[in-house]
Order: structure tokens, then sequence, then C-alpha cells
């Protein structure tokens, strides 16, 4: 299957949503992405319509159809789904027209014209009476569901084309030098256009991007066409309501939508416990009208339904029915075998998230998977990952930060911002005498500390960093760190005991006071000995230089 749904990677955020909705749980988890696993995918576009950061787009193919437009010599024509009436409000086939038309489309049709020749086709099934179940093959994603999932259902899925791909033949058959383009709702007719007889598929979201880059206006308008009532196909019972349903065939006839009932039908038609029915088969609820591009942006299901019954005439298109031969399609099983854990092997992965036993096994369905043990078969084949278990992570991080909160040597007191204490931890609990966590859960904060910090921070938007204070009703000095956790709104309070280095800075400080005390008492006492050192000094220098001074006297008189 080539990728026609495709992740922006950047937008992810694990939530598994996407996980949750895929009703094949074709969704890969890895390395923090979801990624579409596209053997399993069947299109249904949930995945697409429910992301909340709109991590998954649809390959757009309007360049290739502007490509197509623009070589003149060969003529494009447009196959518009009967759905575009509750697209492209208060529009008609013929406003619509006009606005392809001035977008380079040399005709436009309705696809409601290859919903006739399938209908037809039905109505032939049912009259031949070969078929224990005839399931309708107007919907891509529900014969993928069939052809991945049913194999032994597969029988009873009308070998009939769906009805794009009977128009777009036709077109073909009546001007074999002309192009195709589908225009309608859906994702899955990408896929099924694929290396086909269409050349391109444009979602009603597509060519509505291609109108406003091209500044052209769809106008308003009524059509008054009573030969349309294959314009029903796409709203539930539509192509029911479109069929003669002969007499005496022996068959009932049943509607299905949505992709859990059709798999819910498929279910009982493998086992046998649905006989003898023609069954209108639907992935998505409400039909085409609530097809992924209209459920993504524009979703009402009611409005939608009534605009396409208003919209739908009584009679069918005058047109030349085909041999069969043009419009049977046989469907292989496309699906791929999986490999299957051992219940040992599930037993093992299950204990891997503290699953021990069936009633640690919560089927919360937080991971995107209904029960734990379709997760834990996930991850066996590679899909899914230990850690998507949201109540094992919480218990993991329970565990991990009452680890910390019980082990760690400072206090931790947590405060919301009515400054109401929110939680305590044993070394907190030490450091303020208090027995027991109750005493203090919920009560003021007052009741043990100072509130005037705590006041301080939430008015003031400061954080207080290392404020040493001496609790004397305590006979500890603290050293006090309060942060506000603006998201959480609490106060997040760490106690330092810092009694002994208190205590042994004043040590320190006593002892370097009295060691001063001893150093000026030195320095006095040797001061005294200098200045009597130096009295001593002066008077024997005064002494010699009396004596010398008479010395040189007396050489002097004797060399005269």
């Amino acid at each position: 299957m080539a990728e026609f749904l495709k992740l922006k990677k950047s937008n992810c955020k694990n939530c598994y949503k996407c996980i949750r909705h895929c009703p094949v749980k074709s969704i890969r988890f890895s390395g923090n992405q979801a990624h579409i696993v596209y053997d399993e995918c069947i299109l249904c576009g949930q995945c697409y319509v429910i992301c909340p950061q709109n991590a998954k787009e649809t390959v757009d193919e309007t360049e290739i159809v502007d490509v197509m437009l623009a070589d003149k010599s060969t003529p494009v024509i447009a196959s518009v789904a009967p759905s575009f009436i509750a697209y492209f409000e208060g529009a008609s086939i013929s406003t619509l027209s006009v606005a392809l038309k001035k977008l380079g489309f040399a005709d436009v049709e309705e696809t409601a014209i290859g919903a006739t020749m399938v209908k037809r086709e039905y109505e032939r099934l049912v009259r031949e009476n070969k078929m224990d179940v005839i399931i309708s093959s107007c919907c891509h994603s529900v014969n993928l569901l069939i052809g991945k999932y049913y194999p032994s259902v597969m029988k009873y899925l009308a070998p009939v084309v769906s009805p794009m791909q009977a128009h777009c033949l036709d077109i073909k058959r009546r001007r074999p030098e002309a192009k195709t383009v589908f225009i309608g709702p859906c994702l899955s007719k990408k896929d099924e256009a694929y290396n086909g007889t269409i050349d391109a598929v444009l979602t009603f979201r597509e060519l509505a991007a291609m109108f406003r880059s091209a500044g052209i206006v769809v106008e308003n308008g009524a059509d008054e066409n009573n030969e349309s009532r294959a314009r029903l196909f796409p709203v539930v019972g539509g192509v029911l309501d479109t069929m003669d349903k002969p007499a005496g065939s022996g068959y009932t006839y049943l509607t299905v939508d949505g992709v859990e009932n059709c798999k819910e039908a498929l279910q009982d038609i493998a086992e046998g416990n649905i006989t003898k029915c023609f069954i209108e088969m639907s992935a998505c609820s409400g039909s085409c009208t609530g097809g992924p591009v209209m459920e993504k942006f524009r979703n009402s299901p009611v409005r939608h339904t009534q605009a396409v019954r208003k919209y739908a005439g009584e009679d069918d298109f005058s047109i030349n029915q085909p041999e069969p031969a043009f419009l049977h399609k046989e469907r292989p099983y496309i699906g791929l075998a999986k490999t299957v854990p051992t219940e040992e092997q599930i037993r093992d992965i299950l204990r891997r998230t503290g699953k021990n036993s069936p009633a640690d096994e919560l089927n919360c369905g937080s991971c995107g998977y209904n029960t734990c043990r379709e997760k834990a078969i996930a991850v066996f084949q590679g899909k899914a990952d230990i850690s998507m278990c949201l109540p094992y992570l919480m218990d993991k991080a329970e565990r991990f930060s009452n680890n910390i909160l019980s082990n760690t040597p400072n206090g931790i007191l947590v405060v919301n911002e009515d400054f109401e204490v929110q939680q305590i931890n044993r070394a907190a609990m030490k450091m303020l005498h208090i027995s027991s966590q109750s005493d203090v859960l919920g009560e003021q904060v007052v009741r043990i500390m100072d509130p005037l910090p705590f006041i301080d921070v939430l008015d003031n938007h400061k954080q207080v960093r290392g404020l040493r204070e001496y609790f004397a009703e305590y006979g500890k000095y603290l050293e006090i760190t309060i942060v506000h956790d603006k998201t959480s709104h609490i106060l997040i309070t760490i106690l330092r005991d810092v009694t002994d280095e208190e205590e042994e800075r004043v040590k320190k400080e006593e002892i370097g006071k009295q060691t001063v005390e001893i150093a000026d008492k030195v320095v006095e006492k040797q001061m005294r000995i200098v200045q009597e050192i130096a009295s001593l000094l002066g008077e024997t220098a005064a002494e010699t230089k009396i004596a010398l001074t008479k010395l040189k006297e007396s050489i002097s008189h004797e060399e005269e």
C-alpha cells in the first residue's frame, strides 16, 4: 500500500489517541512517535480525524492535477461524488462544474452515474440468488477490512467495482484519450485509484484549496434533474434506497456503518450467524457524508444527510448499462500473517509492567489498546513499547519519588497557595518534631513554621534560597529554600539541617576571637621588648660615638 497517510513527526505528543481510535490497531509506536503500519491499515482516516496535534496528514495530489490541467492536449474529466452538496453547501453540480472548468477541467460528471451502474449489478446478484450473503463493495475501507482481516468472508463481497471505478471506466470507454480525476470526501479512494483507471484523486478539502488559490468562488444554485436517485449513495441506507428489490428473493436488507459495527457484522458472518441477506456496509459512521474529510472540517451528520437526500431525485440516470464483465472485480486476500506470542511470552511482558496476576490488569485503555493482553501482544509484535502503560509509569514515578523523599537527608515540605501543608517527608518531620503526617497535613503552615517567607515568595514572585534561621522551639538551625511551582500551584520547601555547621561556625568564631586576643597580647609584649632593646641600643650608641670622637681628636693632635 502506498503511503497516503503520513505523520508529521514534530507534532506527535505521545498521547496514544490515534492508537485508541484505530479500529484495527495498525499504528506502531516507537521512538516517541506514532507510525502507521501500512500493511495493516484500512485507510479509514480515524487517526487523521482525531489527532489533537494534526500530526497526521494526507498525501496532497493537487500538484499532480495542476500538471494534468496544464497539458491542454489531453482533456481532464472530473468525477464528482454526490456528497459534494454537503461540503459545498448551497452549490449544485451546475455551479460546481462552472468552477471546475475555470480551473481547466474539460468536463465534469457525477460519480452517481457510476453508482447507477453498480446498483444495477447489485440487483442482478440478488436476482441470480447465488450468494448467501452479499456485502456491498462501494467502500474501499470495508474492502480492505475484509481483505486483510476476514479472509473467510471474501466470498460474500460483491465482485463489483465501486461507483468511482465504474464511472471512470465508463468515461474512458467513451473518451479513451481523457484523464479522470475523482473528487470526494474519502481518503481511501486515493489507494483504490492507485495504479488503476483513475489518474488522480482529490478530496473536497484539496479542491477547496485549489479554488482559493485560483480565486474561484463556487456559486450557489439549484439543480432540477430528477434522474439522480443514485445521489443517495453517500448516506446511510442510500444504496438500498436506490435498489429495486425483487420480491421472493429471500434476502433481508441491512445497513451497517462504522468500522466497529462492520467488524461485529463480519465476525457474525464468518461464524455463520448471518445468512441470506444483502448488507450495505460503510466504514464511516454516517456513510460517506461522515467521511474523514467531512468529519475533520465540517462534521454535521444530520445536516449533511438532509442536504444529500434533498438534492437526490427519484429516477435513475438514463445510461447504457455495460455488461457484467465490464464491472466485475475479484478481490484477493491481502492480509499478512501475524506472529502470535505464547501465553508465557504474554505473561512475561505483563510482569515487566508490574502485572503479576489478572487482578493487576486494569484494562484502562490509556495505552490505546482495549486490554493489557492486547497491548502485551502489540509489544511482542514490535508495535508498542513497555513504557506506554500509564498506571505502570505512574507507579514507577511514585515509587521513584517516594524513594527520594524517604531517603534524602533534606526535609521536603509542600504547601499549596492557601499555605496548607500538602506533603511532608520523614526528614522534615524529624527536623520539626512532628510524630505523624496526619498532624500537619491540611493544616496551615504557620503551625510549624514562620509563614512570612512563604507569603513573600507568593506575593512578590521571589524565590527564597539558602535562608538560614534559628528555630528555638526545635533547637535547630535550618537552611530554607522555597520555590513556587506556578503550574502546580504549590510551594516546595527544602529544609536542610545546618545546626552542626552553625555550631562549628560559632566554635571557629570563638577560637578566632581567642586567637586574636592572644595575638594582641603577644604583639603588645613584643613591642615592649623591642622598645627596651631600642633604649639599650640607643645608650650604647651614644657612648661609642663619644669614644670615637675622642680617639679622632687624639689622632689629629699627634699629626700636628
